[in-house]
């Protein structure tokens, strides 16, 4: 087996090959995710939420992005890695770069920042210094005190111009893949047609190259409110290992998301 490469993405989005990508957070879960055929994973700052029983994501810190990495790394030595950016990791272009160096010496090929075209001195400097960055555009969960509440995004044509807008920028700066949280399917279409990067989905419908989800959700184990988007794959499968080869066989045949996972 060969290493999942950014390369492997793009020439995926150029195939229409769709492909899945989970969160995950240890040793054991990176090894299952892998040899089920996760070739991309994310270290997410949603660990706070599932992992850590805190209300947001705010309260991670970049040591703890970076231990999880770690562990994670070691599971999966031939996965592509995602590591988020925490809140207050990034505030500055400089202060990116020194939060970016931790995690990718840690073990992540990449690393996410949430934001819009503000971002975009931030990722030119990254990219220049050999970080790839993937952006995050829509429901960005560090905003959700500006945001009052984890809510759908570009509903309007305003807003989703906007969205639009700031997704060309991030791929102009340098941005290599874009993950889109929560907006409507005609919008996420929209995005994914017009980037030549990768479009990685999460409560955007079927349309985007790839989807992402959060390894409780696809586990059925969400505690409180089930996002929408969510399936409980371990439900209709019977194990975990072949809950996960189910999530990766109905993205790659985009039979999920279906509508009722979609927004209008």
């Amino acid at each position: 087996m060969k290493a999942t490469t950014l390369s492997q993405l793009r020439q995926w989005k150029q195939d229409n090959h769709k492909f899945a990508t989970i969160t995950a957070y240890d040793a054991s879960f990176a090894q299952l995710f892998a040899e089920q055929g996760i070739p991309v994973m994310l270290i997410g700052d949603s660990l706070g939420m599932v992992v850590q029983g805190n209300d947001s994501t705010l309260p991670v810190t970049l040591e703890e992005i970076t231990y999880h990495t770690r562990c994670v790394r070691r599971g999966a030595p031939l996965a592509l890695l995602l590591a988020d950016l925490p809140f207050m990791s990034y505030a500055t272009p400089e202060q990116a770069f020194a939060s970016a160096g931790v995690v990718m010496r840690a073990g992540a090929n990449m690393v996410k920042l949430e934001g819009g075209s503000w971002l975009c001195d931030t990722v030119k400097m990254l990219t220049e210094r050999a970080v790839p960055v993937c952006g995050h555009l829509g429901l960005t969960p560090q905003s959700v005190n500006v945001f009052g509440g984890y809510k759908v995004q570009g509903r309007d044509e305003v807003a989703a111009n906007l969205l639009v807008k700031d997704a060309l920028a991030l791929e102009e700066a340098g941005a290599q893949a874009l993950v889109l949280e929560c907006v409507p399917v005609d919008l996420a279409k929209r995005v994914t047609d017009e980037l030549s990067i990768p479009v990685i989905g999460i409560g955007a419908g079927n349309v985007t190259d790839g989807q992402i989800l959060v390894m409780h959700d696809a586990f059925g184990i969400t505690g409180g409110h089930t996002p929408k988007f969510a399936k409980d794959f371990l439900r209709e499968a019977g194990d975990m290992r072949s809950a996960v080869r189910l999530y990766v066989e109905q993205v790659a045949q985009g039979i999920y998301p279906g509508e009722e996972h979609s927004f209008k």
